[in-house]
C-alpha cells in the first residue's frame, strides 16, 4: 500500500512540473528504518532462582483424556463441567500448557514461577474436537472449552497433544489441518489402536507406520513427533516405539499413573513417559489428576517450577545433578 501511495504522489509531481514546462526534481531515496535491537533476556542467578523456588528438575503432570460427555460411563470420560473445572484449577495454580513435543525437546520457555502441564487426548473422539460447518471448534468439545478458558486466562496457552487413529474426529478432513494451523500437536496412536505388545515386531512396525502415514497424508508437510501407546502397551523391543523404518519420534507416552520426570532429569526415559488419568473421584482416584495435582502443590511435591530463563536449568542443590544433555546449563542453588 505504501509503494502505491508513493507511485501516485510521483505521478502528481510529474504532471504538475510538465504544466510549468520544467522537469520534476529527482526523488530523494527513502531512508531504511534502523532495526531495533532485541532486548537481552534477563539471566537468572542462584539468588533469584532460590527466591522463585525454581526447580527445573521437578515433576511434570502429563494429563490423559479420552472423551467429554454429560454422562460418563467409565473413568476415561469426563463431563464438560469437570473438564472446565480442571483447566480452571490449572490456570489458577500457574500451570502453562505445553505439548508432548515441547516436553521431549526441552522447549519449556515459561514465565518465572510457572509450571508446565501437558494435556493429551487419545483416540480422536468427536467429543474432544469437532468443527462446525463454519470451521470453528464446536461448543462443548474439549478444544472449545480449552480455548474459552485460555481466553479468560491469557497466560494459559491453548495447546494440547491429540493422538489419533483412523478417521479421527468423525472423519472430518478439515480437522487435522485446523489443529496443525492452530499449534496443537497431532500425535500417532496407530491406525487401528493396535496392542503393540501382543503384535509381532513386523506387525507393530506396520501399525506405527500406518498411523504416521495417515497424519502426513491429512496434513502435507507435518511430521509427527511423538507416539501414545494404545493400552499403554510397549512393543517387545521398547526402542521400536521410538524409531523404525519410516518413522522416528522424540517421545513415547504410557498410560501411567503418576507425573513425568523433567526432561532434564536423569530419570527421564523418552520411551516410557508416564501420564496421569484425569479423574477426581471413584475407583483408583488416588492415581487420578486431582490427587496428583494436590501432591504436586504440596511443599514436598517436587513440581517443575520455571526459573524464567530458557538458557539455564535451575534446581535445588539437594537434588541429583541434571542429565548429561542439560549438565552444561545447570544452575544449582
Amino acid at each position: 500500500m505504501r509503494s502505491l501511495f508513493r507511485l501516485a504522489a510521483g505521478c502528481a509531481a510529474v504532471l504538475a512540473a510538465s504544466a510549468c514546462g520544467t522537469p520534476p526534481p529527482p526523488a530523494a531515496p527513502a531512508a531504511a528504518p534502523r532495526p531495533v535491537p532485541a532486548a537481552a533476556p534477563a539471566r537468572v542467578t542462584a539468588e533469584t532462582a532460590r527466591g522463585l523456588g525454581a526447580d527445573e528438575l521437578g515433576r511434570v503432570p502429563v494429563l490423559m483424556y479420552h472423551r467429554i460427555t454429560d454422562r460418563p460411563k467409565s473413568v476415561y470420560e469426563r463431563t464438560p463441567a469437570d473438564f472446565t473445572a480442571e483447566l480452571e484449577r490449572l490456570a489458577a495454580e500457574n500451570y502453562v500448557p505445553v505439548t508432548t513435543a515441547d516436553l521431549v525437546a526441552r522447549r519449556l520457555d515459561l514465565p518465572a514461577g510457572a509450571h508446565p502441564v501437558v494435556l493429551t487426548f487419545d483416540d480422536g473422539d468427536p467429543s474432544v474436537f469437532t468443527l462446525t460447518p463454519q470451521g470453528q471448534p464446536a461448543p462443548g468439545t474439549a478444544v472449545r472449552i480449552l480455548l474459552d478458558v485460555a481466553a479468560a486466562h491469557p497466560a494459559f496457552r491453548p495447546v494440547a497433544s491429540l493422538y489419533v487413529n483412523e478417521s479421527p474426529f468423525g472423519g472430518d478432513e478439515r480437522a487435522l489441518r485446523w489443529l496443525a494451523e492452530h499449534h496443537f500437536e497431532i500425535g500417532n496412536h496407530t491406525r487401528r489402536h493396535t496392542n503393540l505388545r501382543s503384535a509381532t515386531e513386523s506387525a507393530a512396525t506396520a501399525a506405527i507406520v500406518e498411523g504416521d502415514g495417515l497424519i502426513r497424508q491429512a496434513v502435507p508437510g507435518y511430521q509427527p513427533a511423538t507416539l501414545a501407546l494404545p493400552y499403554g502397551a510397549q512393543p517387545r523391543h521398547r526402542e521400536l516405539a521410538l524409531r523404525g523404518a519410516g518413522y522416528s519420534y522424540g517421545g513415547v507416552l504410557l498410560v501411567g499413573a503418576g507425573p513425568a520426570p523433567s526432561p532434564c532429569s536423569q530419570d527421564f526415559d523418552p520411551v516410557a513417559i508416564p501420564r496421569i488419568r484425569s479423574q477426581s473421584t471413584g475407583t483408583d482416584a488416588n492415581y487420578g489428576s486431582t490427587h496428583w495435582l494436590d501432591v504436586l502443590a504440596s511443599p514436598t511435591g517436587r513440581r517443575y517450577t520455571s526459573d524464567g530463563d530458557p538458557a539455564t536449568v535451575a534446581y535445588p542443590r539437594s537434588e541429583s545433578a541434571p542429565a548429561p544433555a542439560c549438565a552444561s546449563v545447570g544452575l544449582a542453588y
